[in-house]
């Protein structure tokens, strides 16, 4: 059982073109401006304003913001944007603080613990969610001589909960009965800060294995035992280091430091590897359950579509919907309506995410149209 890699990054590019429906909306792009820094010849089409921004928060879309700075800063010099991933629950906190213009979250603003402290940072108006990054959580591993590991959603709830220890436990054969899995313990490693990436991660466990898992979801890792690190760069590298380990980290992650990653059992019966086009398929099935001018979306972990990966999270960048500091929102403005473009959309492909469906994309470019 080899796990294929290669197809991911095309699988992505073919479910954005796949999820794009005509006519659903403007592309929102304005006049190129300059050319861009991806290399190509194409111009980055962007409406430039200048300033500066500070922002922070979500490491899932550190690549894809770290991307579409670049792709700004060239085309508009006379902007400065400093985005730091110091977690969903930073850039939450920060945020509220004041201390960040945005910030990226991989959860949806807390209702009423985080929405109203938000609501109050905004003036009275409300904070808030619009989704802007699709990020695939893998389950990666490191063990030597297994490959195409795959998992059902009540084993990993087992293994990450600390009931199962050893990789040739019972419940890991009957996933992998053609495997050879060594008698070995397993490393368990999970995130140190508040991560949305944590709360997407538990929550599908609590949607599809409740009786496995008993910790609910939150972005603090509620379980006993297992390895901390910070931020997802350090899960990734841990896992890579760490022989006979295991956890948790979004797509882009995983490909960056060339980790194995596990087959997920879906709602459609089958054990799904994780590509574009199968994440895609989830976020697609996702729909909006934030209220007013909210986006924050509801994704369905137990999906019974055929081909899709269940675990995937939206990244959304929180913001206020009036009340925004009016010499800054020129520039807050006119970058976020660069990244929510399908031109900015387009960039993710390359990057191990998967571009917002266009129903979705038109909804947010609309919602940052309408800032004040």
């Amino acid at each position: 059982m080899k796990l294929k890699r290669h197809g991911i990054l095309a699988g992505i590019a073919l479910t954005a073109a796949t999820l794009a429906l005509a006519g659903c909306g403007s592309d929102n792009t304005a006049t190129p401006s300059s050319p861009s820094s991806s290399g190509g010849s194409t111009a980055a089409k962007i409406d430039c304003a200048t300033g500066s921004l500070t922002a922070q928060g979500s490491t899932a879309q550190t690549n894809a913001i770290t991307e579409w700075i670049k792709q700004y800063q060239t085309a508009c010099t006379g902007a400065t944007i400093n985005y730091q991933g110091t977690g969903s629950g930073a850039g939450v906190t920060a945020f509220n603080n004041k201390s960040s213009d945005f910030s990226g979250s991989d959860s949806a603003l807390k209702v009423p613990t985080e929405s109203d402290a938000a609501k109050t940072r905004c003036g009275g108006n409300q904070a808030v969610d619009l989704p802007m990054v699709v990020g695939p959580i893998a389950v990666a591993y490191n063990l030597d001589g297994v490959t195409g590991l795959q998992l059902k959603a009540a084993t990993i709830a087992k293994i990450f909960s600390g009931k199962i220890t050893k990789w040739d436990d019972a419940a890991i054969k009957a996933d992998n009965p053609s495997a050879t899995l060594p008698s070995t313990p397993i490393a368990t490693l999970h995130r140190q800060d508040d991560s949305g990436t944590t709360d997407n991660f538990t929550n599908y466990l609590t949607t599809t294995a409740a009786s496995d898992w008993t910790y609910s979801h939150a972005k603090t890792w509620k379980a006993p035992g297992g390895q901390a690190l910070k931020g997802s760069d350090g899960v990734a590298g841990a896992i890579k280091s760490t022989p006979g380990s295991i956890g948790y980290v979004e797509l882009s992650f995983a490909q960056n430091s060339s980790l194995s990653m596990a087959k997920v059992y879906n709602g459609a019966g089958a054990y799904q590897e994780l590509t574009g086009d199968s994440a895609g398929k989830t976020i697609a099935g996702a729909t909006v359950v934030g209220t007013d001018k909210d986006l924050s979306l509801k994704i369905d972990y137990n999906t019974s579509t055929a081909g899709a990966y269940p675990i995937v999270l939206a990244t959304y960048e929180i913001v206020c919907s009036s009340g925004n500091d009016a010499a800054k929102l020129p520039l807050l403005k006119s970058f976020l309506t660069y990244i929510s473009s399908a031109d900015g959309q387009s960039k993710l492909a390359d990057l191990g995410y998967a571009p917002l469906p266009e129903t979705v994309r038109a909804k947010v470019a609309a919602a940052v149209a309408a800032l004040a």
